[in-house]
Formats: C-alpha cells, sequence, structure tokens
C-alpha cells in the first residue's frame, strides 16, 4: 500500500466568517450526491510545496462532507526524486537530457508504485509528473483517474515531453492552473481549468495579533523596527532567490537599514534544494542584513505567517511559476507583494491596486524602494490585495472545484 499521510480534523464552518454562510451552504449541498465516493490524491511529499499544503487543508473538508477522501505518497529514493526533478524542469521549458537510465529509473519505481496502489477507488488524482505514470503500469483498475497539473508546462522539452506522452492515456481528465498552461497537442481530451487556493485556517494563514507576529519575528532574531523585504518560497532557480539578494542590495543603496529575509522549505521530492540552499548561502554570508531559514532550522508554520504579516513588502520574484499560493498568502494578510509577471502570479496580484508586477531586478528594487517609503500606498494596496483573495482565492472555492469535477466524472 501506499504510505498514508496521517491528517487533522476541519469544520467547513470555520469558514463561514471569510466564504460566508450561503457559500457554505452551496458546498454542502453540491457535495450531497457525492456521500459515500471514494477519491484518493497521489503526490511525491507531505510537506515542503504547495501541493502538500492544498491537500493538506482540502482532504479533511472533503471528508466531512461525506466523500472518503485518502492522500498517500509515492515511494522512490534520491536517484529517482534527481530524475523527478529533471522531469519536472524539463516540463517547465529548460534545456534537459533524459538519458536511457533515467527513463529506466523512472519507469521502475513508477511501476513499483503501481503495484503498492491495492485499494479500489471511485476516482484517483495523481499530482505533476511524479506518479504521471503509475496508472498506465497499474493492475486493471475501475477507478475514473485525473492528472493535476501545479506547473507551467505550456513549453515543455520536447523529448522529455514525447517520453512522458504515452502515460496519458489512461487519463479521463486533466487539471491546470491556467488554459495557456496546457502543453501543445495534449492528448487528455478532457481538460480543466482551476486555480489553487490558501487556507485561512491554516496554521500559516490563521489570524495573528500584531504584538504576537512582532514577538514571533523578533525571537527567531529579525529586527521587527526595520523595514523588512521577505520572498517565502521552495529554494529553486525558478523562484531566483540570488536576484531577490540583487534586489536587495540595490534597495540598501536607497534605504540603508532595510533587511531581508529568505525562507524555504526543504521537500523530499527536490533534491536540488540543498544545491540552491548552498548558492544562497554563499552569496549572503557576508551581509549581516540578510536572514536565511528553512522548515529545518525551525522556522515553520507560525514562524512563516509572523514574517508575511510584520514585512514591509513581500517579493516573489519568479521566473517561471505555476501559481505561487505564497503570493495570496501575503495578499490576504494585507502585505503589498511586488512579484514576476509569470504564471499563476497575476490572477492574484493586480499591478497597481495590491502591489507591482515587474520584469527586471532593477524594477524591482526601484518597486520596493517606492513601496517602503509610502506607508498609505502599502496601506491601500493591502487592502485590496486581501478583498482579492477572499472573492477567488481561498480554500472553499477549491473545494468546490474539485466537488464539481467528482460530480462530472462519477
Amino acid at each position: 500500500m501506499l504510505q498514508p499521510v496521517d491528517l487533522g480534523t476541519q469544520s467547513l464552518d470555520a469558514y463561514v466568517a471569510s466564504s460566508g454562510q450561503q457559500f457554505v451552504d452551496d458546498l454542502r449541498e453540491a457535495a450531497r450526491p457525492l456521500a459515500g465516493a471514494r477519491v484518493l490524491h497521489v503526490s511525491a511529499t507531505p510537506y515542503g510545496g504547495g501541493v502538500a499544503e492544498i491537500l493538506r487543508s482540502a482532504i479533511p473538508l472533503l471528508r466531512g462532507l461525506g466523500i472518503q477522501a485518502d492522500w498517500r505518497l509515492i515511494t522512490g529514493d534520491p536517484t529517482f526524486f534527481g530524475v523527478t526533478k529533471r522531469v519536472h524542469n524539463a516540463l517547465q521549458g529548460m534545456s534537459v537530457e533524459l538519458t536511457a537510465a533515467d527513463q529506466e529509473t523512472y519507469l521502475a519505481y513508477s511501476a513499483r508504485n503501481a503495484i503498492l496502489l491495492d485499494d479500489d477507488y471511485d476516482l484517483v488524482v495523481m499530482h505533476d509528473p511524479q506518479p504521471l505514470a503509475v496508472p498506465s503500469l497499474a493492475p486493471d483498475s475501475h477507478s475514473r483517474w485525473v492528472w493535476r497539473c501545479h506547473i507551467d508546462t505550456s513549453e515543455p522539452n520536447a523529448a522529455v515531453y514525447d517520453f512522458l506522452r504515452p502515460f496519458f492515456e489512461p487519463y479521463d481528465t486533466a487539471v491546470f492552473t491556467l488554459p495557456e498552461f496546457v502543453p501543445p497537442d495534449f492528448p487528455v481530451r478532457n481538460v480543466k481549468i482551476i486555480p489553487p487556493a490558501i487556507d485561512p485556517e491554516s496554521p500559516k494563514n490563521i489570524g495573528l495579533p500584531d504584538y504576537l507576529a512582532r514577538r514571533v519575528v523578533e525571537w527567531i532574531g529579525v529586527d521587527s523596527d526595520v523595514p523588512l523585504v521577505t520572498q517565502i518560497s521552495r529554494f529553486d532557480p525558478w523562484k531566483d532567490p540570488l536576484g531577490v539578494i540583487a534586489v536587495h542590495r540595490l534597495v540598501r543603496q536607497e534605504i540603508p537599514d532595510v533587511e531581508l529575509v529568505l525562507a524555504g522549505s526543504m521537500a523530499l521530492d527536490d533534491p536540488e534544494g540543498w544545491d540552491m540552499y548552498r548558492q544562497i548561502e554563499e552569496a549572503s554570508r557576508a551581509d549581516s542584513s540578510i536572514h536565511l531559514f528553512t522548515n529545518l532550522t525551525g522556522v515553520g508554520n507560525i514562524e512563516v505567517n509572523a514574517l508575511q504579516r510584520r514585512s514591509t513588502v513581500v517579493i516573489q520574484k519568479s521566473i517561471r511559476e505555476g501559481f505561487g499560493l505564497v503570493v495570496s498568502e501575503a495578499l490576504w494578510k494585507g502585505t503589498p507583494v511586488i512579484a514576476g509577471r509569470h504564471g499563476g502570479i497575476p490572477l492574484q496580484l493586480e499591478d497597481g491596486t495590491s502591489g507591482y508586477l515587474i520584469e527586471t531586478t532593477e524594477d524591482c528594487a526601484a518597486r520596493t524602494v517606492e513601496l517602503i517609503r509610502d506607508p498609505d500606498r502599502r496601506a491601500a494596496f493591502g487592502a485590496a490585495g486581501h478583498a482579492h483573495v477572499r472573492d477567488h482565492f481561498l480554500m472553499p472555492r477549491l473545494v468546490m472545484d474539485e466537488v464539481r469535477l467528482y460530480a462530472e466524472l462519477l
């Protein structure tokens, strides 16, 4: 059996304050015909990225709606996850060679995970490329299959995409964040567009009084009385953390006392994360105004929550992005965001209304200086961002989209 993930419980009633009683009632009504349906979600890691955060919140809510929802993890060794990371990068357009040995590793572990997928579910959702091939190698199954793609696959590496194309055959539906992300000549006919969402009731987003947020930030060694710029993301070259350090140094020429926090999670399926971490560490070692944190050094959800609330500006300088949940997280907390104009970020961030969309390091630095010096604009951007996220990117909306998808397929 694939490894199950331990999950807590959550009542949909907790979301009345953020989503409204009518929406909560409508969601319960939409899920009523699905009572007892067995739905499995399969991913690669229980923590360290947006997929894990979404599933940790969504599965308990689906269970509360009467759906027998489970979340399980594929197995693999570092070699396998090294291959899947290259596949991930290739699907986002990076020039990557997948050798015959790499392909053999991918297929061997996919076959092993197919054997472990031994329960008969009505519907199985595979998340991202790591478990993509499992349905093709699974024993006869009466399940409906969904592939949920969380990354930008609009311009995939042709050779790697050709290797993967046969594995899409069993899927009844594929789900993407944006229509533009659907790759060329995509073999799955039924395509749905469902943007992700954040959980306002999770420890990462739940309300924190300002005095407590200040205390948490000071506890981890960050000065809460100077301008603070923060980027929260995986340590990944697509997030351009070295570019954020370059922005910081330009900003300090104008505002010398500004400090920068780079905080990220290490995921089980991302062996490149430590390489990127070491590059950031080397680039920032001699600069006491830069703070570097990971989930493995004691900075978890509550600390991230406090940092996003206490930051003067949050940056998400992605050069390629699937969605970027951290943008909605910061906006939900009333903090303006400056971010790359890529992927799902423009869905969340209204340029000039809740923050700024930028293209270059110099533009990012100039906008950061502008917002640090203009508290009234920061407040207006924060209020607009909070309202936009409330209306479009909270967990009950995502669960409603999931329920409608399940109803259509079952």
